[in-house]
């Protein structure tokens, strides 16, 4: 999830660049959802491995 988040991140950094200003918008808001997934769903692991023990 996080590798996700990042290629859309360098996606964005890379149509900004260029002047593609709503696709740079479009990728770095997508990035910004998948890595708040990945912390979500990190977190949440990390409850259920302290639950478990």
């Amino acid at each position: 999830m996080l590798h996700y988040a990042v290629v859309f991140f360098v996606i964005a950094l890379i149509a900004a660049l260029f002047g593609f200003g709503g696709l740079a918008a479009g990728a770095a808001g997508i990035a910004k959802i998948l890595f708040l997934v990945f912390v979500v769903m990190a977190v949440a692991t990390f409850l259920v491995g302290l639950v478990r023990k």
